[in-house]
Parts: structure tokens; sequence; C-alpha cells
């Protein structure tokens, strides 16, 4: 059970209470409380007072307790760990440097350490270090500040200290966004796109994602619209493949997924769902190469492929917008694509998409 402290209510009934003479385990039993509660209560919260015909004597006062109180807790919080212990503290720098998300750092310490509470932490506990205000002073010296200066007293509580404040934590965020807000997708484009087959059209066992090799595709514009990547999600696994193409259009999209599906076993290549973009209008090739199944999202529905929308957002987490790829070599695409694909994802139970796929290639 949660141990809670003493409120100024409890107090001023204990004081009640012992001035009637009651004891200890009497002023506990009434008050729902543990006897050593009580105790430590009245040595921890003692006021020394004179009297008229001795020098001193200590007495219980609440109104005396309840600040005595009040002033230990403010002190309690500055030598606090702001994110529960050190060890905490160092994975979630570490894994936030990494582009991993708070609920993924945190997911990833209760499938490590599903015993050890002490290694668990809650993302929303992250998110809020995040976006609360840093500082490069000392806790002691922000005690100092409130001591000296009373108007800074109610900041104490609202800022944390940090030795690694150079860059904004929101910045290691997918979004980056300064503040904590929802956006809408990227929408989709009407084209006439020949042999076109709906997304309603497709085996309804594809829409519960319990069958292995069915994926979704989409590409990322690089700056000028001229070239870009060519994205692959696999819904299962949330594996996610992609590949360079020099210019957005249905040619080189046919060959960045033949490079990507082709090494594959034609079970773990299934079918393909596609948005309405002028690049996917010579899908059947992939169909006649592959022998997948190609399928097409309803116009201004992003959400119907929102596996590959999210992965999307992770790549261009790497690339921004206005990313030349042109100039990114192939070997920073692949570092890219091998670290999305090793970190925990909360639909996996925090395993890794590369460890799902792999598990389901070897019951292939």
């Amino acid at each position: 059970m949660k141990h809670k402290k003493l409120t100024a209510t409890e107090r001023q009934l204990l004081a009640t209470w012992k001035s009637n003479g009651l004891s200890n385990s009497e002023c506990a039993r009434r008050l729902g409380r543990d006897v050593s509660t009580i105790g430590r209560e009245l040595k921890r919260n003692q006021v020394r007072v004179a009297l008229p015909k001795s020098d001193w004597k200590l007495i219980y006062e609440p109104l005396h307790a309840q600040a005595v109180a009040d002033k230990r807790q403010s002190k309690a919080y500055l030598v606090k760990q702001p994110l529960k212990n050190k060890q905490i503290y160092a994975y979630v720098f570490k894994h936030l440097r990494k582009g991993w998300s708070p609920e993924q750092i945190a997911g990833r310490l209760r499938l490590k350490h599903p015993h050890d509470k002490d290694c668990h932490i809650c993302h929303e506990t992250i998110y809020q270090f995040i976006y609360k205000k840093k500082t490069d002073l000392t806790k002691a010296e922000l005690l100092l500040q409130g001591i000296l200066d009373k108007r800074k007293l109610n900041q104490v509580k609202s800022m944390v200290t940090v030795t690694d404040n150079g860059r904004p934590l929101y910045e290691y965020l997918r979004r980056k966004q300064v503040r904590r807000r929802k956006r809408l997708g990227r929408k989709s484009q009407r084209v006439r796109i020949p042999d076109r087959v709906s997304i309603h059209d497709r085996p309804k066992a594809i829409e519960k994602r319990k069958q292995f090799g069915h994926w979704e595709g989409d590409s990322i514009v690089g700056k000028g619209h001229t070239q870009g990547l060519h994205t692959e999600y696999e819904r299962v696994s949330s594996l996610t493949r992609f590949q360079y193409i020099s210019r957005i259009n249905s040619e080189e999209m046919v060959k960045a997924a033949t490079k990507i599906f082709k090494p594959m076993p034609s079970k773990a290549r299934l079918t393909l769902t596609l948005d309405n973009g002028s690049e996917h209008t010579q899908h059947r090739q992939l169909t006649n190469i592959l022998g997948i199944d190609t399928y097409f999202a309803d116009p201004y529905s992003s959400w119907q492929r929102g596996g590959n929308e999210n992965a999307n957002m992770w790549i261009r987490y790497y690339f921004p917008k206005r990313t030349d790829f042109s100039k990114i070599t192939a070997t920073e695409l692949k570092d890219v694509e091998r670290e999305i694909n090793n970190r925990p994802r909360k639909r996996l139970n925090y395993k890794t998409p590369r460890e799902v796929f792999t598990e389901h290639l070897k019951l292939l």
C-alpha cells in the first residue's frame, strides 16, 4: 500500500487527542495509521516553546507541524532524480538520441525487466520531462534562489535540472513539436490508374493483420519534387523497407519495388496496397514480375494505409522535407532503415519489426 503523508486535518486531530492524554496507539487506531507513523510525526515536527516556570519545552502544535512538513517536502523535491533514478535517466537519454519514442522506451524497459518495477516508467512521465522547462543550475542553486527571492519559490518545481540541455529534447522526437499537438497526414491526389482494384475488394483477412506478407507502399518526395524514396511497410511485422528513386515516376517505382521484393520468398509478398499517386500507374508490372496483387486506398484516405504513413513519418525524422536524396549515400539509407527496424514497437509487445519479420520468415 502506498504511504501517504498526514494531512492538516489529521495533524489537528492528533494535537487535540494528545493534549487529552491519548496514547500513540489509540491515535493511530482512530486515524487508521500505523503507530510508527504517529511516533515519527510527533518526534519530527515538534516545536520548542518557552514556559513561565521553566526555560523551554517541546510540544506538538499542528500549524507548525504542517509548515515544517511542507518545507521538508519542498526540499525533498529538489533531491529527486528527474526520471525516477540514474539508471532510467541514462537509458531514456540514450534512446531518445537513437530516435526512440517515449512509449517505445517505456515499453522496452517493461519487456526487459517485467518483474522489476524500479526499472519501469510511464511514457507520459518521459513526455512531461521532455516538455518541462530546463536549467543548468544545480538543485542547491535553485533552492538558494528560492530562499533569497520568495517570488521564485513557485518556479522551483516548474523546472528540472539537466547537465545536457544544449539541444531541446523535443528535437529528438519524431515530429520535433515545440508543443504537443496532433497534425493531419499528407493527402492523396486523384489520378486515373488503369486496372485499379479498390481496397474494398481486398480480402478481409488482410485488415485484421493476422496473415504475414501484406504490404503498403508509398513515395517520399525529395527536394524539388524530382527524386525521393519508394517505401514499403509490412502490416504484421511493421518492417519498413525503402529504396532511392531518381525520379518520382512509375518506371522508377517499379524498379525500386522489384529491388525490395525480389529477394523475398513469394509467401512473404502476397499483396501490396498503394495510394493514388501517378507513380503507381504501372502497378500491373509488379504483378507480372513478382506475382504480387495490388490494391488501392480511397482518395484522401491515408488512414487506410496508416502503417505506411507512420513509417514515412519515421523516415522523415531522419530526412526532413526538402532533403536532396541524390546526395544521400546508399550506406546512410541502409543505416536509417536498420535503426528503424530495430526499434521496439508497442503493437508488437515491444519486440522489434526485424525480430517479428524474421520469426515469420522461419515459419514459411
